[in-house]
């Protein structure tokens, strides 16, 4: 595997991006970035842009076992390049997690989300339970990756990573004041 595990403040670390939680104190940068990103992300996203509405979101990825958030940064000098969110979780027999996520503007285009979501990938496979050379993960079975259709760049993201087409889901969320059809995305953990 590329990628490694770190005794550094990232969960895992790339060639050119480490994944870590949300902070509060990230909340300045982040919003900025949104601000500045609104180009890129409409009308497919909506991400907190102020510090208020931060708060409770970064709290929120951070409280109990149903969703799990991350910060995808450059590893030279830190800046917040996008993020990856593992929402709606469900264990049992299912293990599995709905994604979000976003690339930052002044990252886009550099394959650093891509490298992010591969991190992701790895660390919500990986076992929760793993030892320390392996790095502990989410444990999860499935991810699913739910996109508008008209998100060409969305769909060529998670593509690369493996995902498989499964369907269409007509009115599925409520985006921007209407219901929007989304296309079903999905990749299961490999093989043991």
């Amino acid at each position: 595997m590329p990628y490694s595990t770190s005794t550094s403040t990232y969960l895992r670390e790339g060639p050119r991006v480490g994944l870590r939680p949300f902070r509060p104190a990230d909340g300045p940068e982040f919003t900025a970035r949104v601000r500045e990103s609104r180009g890129l992300h409409r009308p497919w996203l909506f991400p907190s842009e102020t510090v208020e509405e931060y708060e409770p979101y970064a709290a929120a990825l951070a409280e109990g076992e149903l969703r799990a958030g991350f910060l995808v940064c450059e590893l030279a000098g830190g800046a917040i390049a996008g993020f990856v969110n593992v929402n709606n979780i469900v264990r049992g027999a299912f293990q599995c997690g709905a994604l979000g996520y976003g690339a930052f503007a002044h990252a886009a285009g550099r394959g650093l989300l891509g490298e992010g979501l591969d991190l992701l990938l790895a660390h919500a496979f990986a076992d929760a339970d793993a030892d320390a050379d392996t790095g502990a993960g989410l444990g999860l079975h499935r991810l699913e990756a739910n996109i508008q259709p008209g998100n060409a760049a969305s769909i060529a993201l998670v593509r690369g990573r493996g995902f498989r087409l499964e369907g269409l889901s007509p009115d599925f969320l409520h985006v921007a004041g209407e219901w929007r059809d989304h296309e079903r995305w999905a990749i299961t953990a490999p093989p043991a």
